[in-house]
């Protein structure tokens, strides 16, 4: 129901954000745990498992031994769930989201007769047009005509029909494991040095590479670990400014790290994996001697991330805003494209930009550029002026700055050299401006 009308009823309910990745991964857990039943477990939704236990029922006891088993284990667990078996998996699924139980062979259209339409998973136009005619149930529909109920509500509503009664098959197929991106080595004898254990990294990237590339895969994440003759082990792991999967590349970002590892009495194997990977198409690498400048700017923004954190290397992207502080954006460059060209703006805008800062003019009309002005305990004159620029506010942000409404720009050229992006606010601004300040304040320096 909607969460507004759950809390009519109930005003102390507590409610919480579902954590769908989370929610996805212990449902992966609870496949892996339901392959003792069967060995075709797939997942049925993003709620639901359905297993083939096609010969299988007898080694438990029977199919409500089984089931019973199943619910026992469950509960045990601290998990709610409802289960159920059929002859089909449309039935099993019907059954299983209203109640439960066990439909015994060859009585399946008794089975889930009683059960609502919904449960043969059609949508619910379809459903609410078969209420509107009275037809709620299964058992409602089973005698009628097919060739009339497909005219009038499409051959979806037959086809999960025929899938629940068994006329029409549907299996249950394997969902195919996700690639496991991993390498070791096992070394007759210890080596400590670091040249030996970057021998033994790039034989082990060569063949990573090409398992990443059979499966058009790129690393977004590399870990090495190290096992130490003294059962101790060593890990050193890099991040990827973007996919890749060229050996070269990535053996020279591990160079600082192995370098800074402790060998200690030796180091008798080592194990490559990844951690993170990204689909990344074929492409032709390590052909070229020189490296195309794209490649060249990643492998930069890995180095940095690596040394300082991949969330400190930012870039600018455009933003949709004529307010001057919301017309960029900043990236983890890691994370993002960078944009092709920020769009061309005229009146020209500042290079560097700054928050507002109050200036102490002198001269001038109102609401004309100063004479002269006095910025950081410095003192300019105006040579040559260009504006104004008015600037409104966005109405839907709750700006204090732009609490104003209205802001006047000019573009100021100082006999002192300096150009300068200043400001006039018709009104008062938000903050008191201090003496002499007339409401004028710079906000840019042009090149």
């Amino acid at each position: 129901m909607p969460l507004a009308d759950a809390r009519a009823i109930c005003p102390s309910l507590e409610t919480r954000a579902a954590d769908l990745v989370r929610k996805a991964a212990a449902l992966a857990a609870l496949r892996r745990w339901a392959s003792r039943y069967a060995l075709m477990v797939v997942t049925d939704g993003s709620d639901g498992l359905i297993a083939d236990i096609s010969g299988v029922a007898h080694l438990f006891g029977g199919e409500e031994d089984l089931r019973a088993d199943l619910q026992s284990r469950l509960d045990r667990a601290g998990i709610t769930g409802v289960s159920a078996i059929a002859g089909t998996r449309g039935a099993a699924y019907a059954l299983a989201r209203n109640g439960g139980g066990v439909i015994p062979d060859g009585l399946l259209a008794e089975g889930i007769g009683r059960l609502p339409i919904t449960a043969l998973r059609v949508d619910p136009d379809t459903t609410g047009a078969l209420s509107r005619l009275g037809l709620n149930q299964i058992r409602d529909i089973l005698p009628l005509p097919r060739a009339p109920l497909s005219r009038r509500f499409g051959p979806g509503l037959l086809l999960r029909l025929d899938q629940a009664l068994g006329v029409q098959a549907e299996p249950v197929a394997a969902t195919p494991e996700a690639p496991h991106f991993g390498v070791r080595m096992t070394l007759p004898e210890p080596i400590g040095l670091q040249t030996d254990v970057m021998a033994g990294l790039r034989r082990l990237l060569d063949r990573l590479c090409d398992t990443l590339a059979l499966h058009h895969m790129g690393a977004r994440r590399v870990r090495l670990e190290l096992r130490r003759v003294d059962r101790g082990s060593v890990r050193v792991e890099i991040g990827l400014a973007r996919p890749m999967r060229d050996p070269n590349r990535i053996e020279a970002l591990f160079r600082k790290g192995v370098d800074e590892i402790d060998a200690g009495f030796g180091i008798d194997a080592l194990r490559l994996s990844v951690p993170i990977a990204e689909p990344l198409a074929p492409e032709q690498i390590g052909r070229d001697p020189t490296v195309p400048h794209e490649d060249a700017l990643a492998d930069l923004i890995s180095r940095l991330g690596n040394r300082i954190g991949f969330d400190r290397v930012l870039r600018f992207l455009p933003a949709g805003s004529k307010i001057p502080e919301r017309s960029f954006l900043l990236a983890p460059a890691s994370c993002s494209e960078p944009a092709e060209a920020f769009p061309r703006t005229d009146p020209e805008r500042p290079i560097t930009l700054f928050p507002p800062e109050a200036i102490t003019v002198s001269g001038g009309r109102s609401g004309r550029p100063p004479v002269s002005f006095t910025w950081r305990r410095m003192r300019f004159s105006t040579l040559r002026a260009t504006g104004p620029e008015r600037i409104a506010r966005e109405w839907w942000f709750d700006d204090p700055a732009w609490r104003s409404g209205l802001r006047d720009y000019w573009r100021i050229e100082t006999r002192e050299g300096p150009r300068f992006w200043l400001f006039h606010t018709p009104q008062a601004f938000a903050r008191p401006a201090p003496s002499g300040a007339q409401n004028w304040y710079a906000q840019g320096e042009f090149a």
